[in-house]
């Protein structure tokens, strides 16, 4: 528990005077300040605010600077809502899977994206790769 209190001591820099930008450690933040996916989850975007602050911990599950990761603080007071598509950007998007679907080969919808390394669907692959 000792370790536990000095991180949190570490990363316990709310005047922003160590690392630059208000910093709290894991959990400890102001329940104001959220990270991109929590302002995504809530139906809101930064909207280009500066980043507010930050939470720090230490991770032994990724190859982080110093073994400690960060996640940037937006304030949600001043985020704004996410944008919408419009039925003609769902239209293209759609168009747009739909070939990343159909086999230029045999022309039918896989049902799945093709891989980029066959360029075919499995079926065109397979019979290609029986006739070499």
């Amino acid at each position: 528990m000792v370790m536990r209190r000095r991180t949190m001591a570490m990363f316990f820099d709310p005047a922003g005077t160590r690392y630059g930008v208000p910093t709290w450690p894991w959990r400890m933040a102001p329940p104001h300040l959220l990270t991109r996916r929590q302002l995504a989850a809530c139906g809101l975007r930064p909207g280009g605010q500066p980043i507010a602050g930050q939470v720090l911990w230490r991770s032994r599950r990724y190859n982080a600077p110093g073994g400690v990761r960060a996640a940037y603080l937006y304030d949600v007071r001043l985020a704004l809502p996410k944008r919408i598509a419009s039925p003609a950007q769902r239209a293209a998007l759609a168009k747009a899977l739909t070939v990343r679907r159909t086999c230029p080969e045999c022309g039918t919808d896989a049902g799945y994206v093709l891989s980029r390394h066959l360029g075919v669907c499995l079926e065109c692959a397979d019979a290609w790769e029986i006739a070499s």
